[in-house]
């Protein structure tokens, strides 16, 4: 199989690149961007260049003004494109997955296939197995997110405040010791266009239009790793180890749980890994069937490039590739 990135500088595209190396099921990886003449010792192509390739996947990390104008061109040649962006996520005939949750719904015809928003998929792959065995009522969850969401000027942002070093902010407010509670643009009704990403995405992975989901989203001065805190109330009566169990049994989910020996989730150990991690679950002091998670995830793995991959290596495992 040969496959593309579009986007191949940036923090996802490189961090896609790193883990395509690493799988020997790729016979030539092809990389295009904006800038740059090579990376990694391989040339940088227009994307005009990489459509004359002998592409069967393309994985899009450049953001969705080129998403919406090139995705559609490359599917046209019959070469599968994984988005990266929000262009195709709510599109009624395009698929939102993330593999462990709901890759059994790609049929070959699935051309465009859109990668979710990085909160968005660590929060389903912990609450996919509790709606499986309990059933969803509401979900209320607060995300802790890193700077490299936003890319590279962000990330500079924070490295130069870091040295009091001045520098144009990408942010609106100063972000290295601060907390900006403030990701993508404000909407009418107050919540942010980030915000409601996570609400709509997860139904729509989920499957669940009729669950009661609502979010605020925070930006916090760390490099990598997004963490949330999560409240679900579920359906039918479970408990505390029940729900240990069925984490404990989920593919992609690490379970770290252990409060005397201080064993939770934490961005440090979270980072570079492929998993999901999740740990402080406790049973709500007031209401009946009410549990609160903590839930960590590497935002350019899971939450990203890995999630991508993952999608690629389904449909060549599951000859979903013509």
């Amino acid at each position: 199989m040969n496959i593309g990135i579009i986007g191949a500088t940036g923090e996802v595209g490189k961090t896609v690149l790193t883990i395509l190396k690493k799988n020997n099921r790729y016979k030539n990886i092809y990389l295009s961007a904006s800038k740059t003449t090579s990376i990694k010792n391989k040339n940088i192509l227009r994307i005009e260049e990489l459509l004359e390739k002998d592409l069967q996947i393309v994985i899009f990390a450049a953001g969705s003004e080129v998403a919406l104008k090139w995705a559609p061109v490359f599917a046209k040649k019959n070469i599968k494109v994984i988005d990266n962006s929000s262009a195709w996520r709510m599109s009624k005939n395009v698929k939102l997955v993330v593999p462990e949750v709901n890759a059994d719904i790609l049929k070959k015809d699935d051309f465009i296939i859109a990668n979710p928003n990085c909160s968005t998929i660590q929060l389903v792959m912990i609450l996919h197995p509790l709606q499986l065995n309990f059933g969803l009522k509401r979900v209320l969850v607060s995300t802790y997110q890193s700077v490299s969401g936003s890319g590279k000027d962000a990330l500079n942002q924070l490295e130069k405040e870091s040295k009091n070093e001045e520098i144009k902010k990408y942010y609106p407010h100063k972000i290295h010791d601060n907390i900006i509670p403030h990701i993508d643009v404000f909407l009418d009704n107050g919540y942010t266009k980030e915000e409601i990403k996570i609400i709509n995405e997860t139904k729509k992975i989920l499957s669940n239009k009729k669950l009661l989901i609502s979010a605020t989203a925070v930006r916090v001065p760390i490099t990598k790793c997004h963490s949330e805190s999560v409240m679900v109330e579920l359906q039918n009566d479970s408990t505390k180890n029940e729900i240990l169990k069925i984490l404990q049994k989920s593919e992609g989910v690490i379970v770290a749980n252990n409060d005397k020996l201080n064993n939770y989730p934490m961005p440090i150990l979270a980072s570079d890994k492929d998993d999901v991690f999740v740990g402080r679950i406790r049973e709500d002091v007031n209401f009946k069937n009410v549990f609160h998670l903590w839930v960590v995830s590497d935002n350019l793995r899971k939450g990203a490039a890995t999630n991508t991959v993952q999608i690629a290596d389904y449909l060549i495992d599951n000859n979903l590739i013509f």
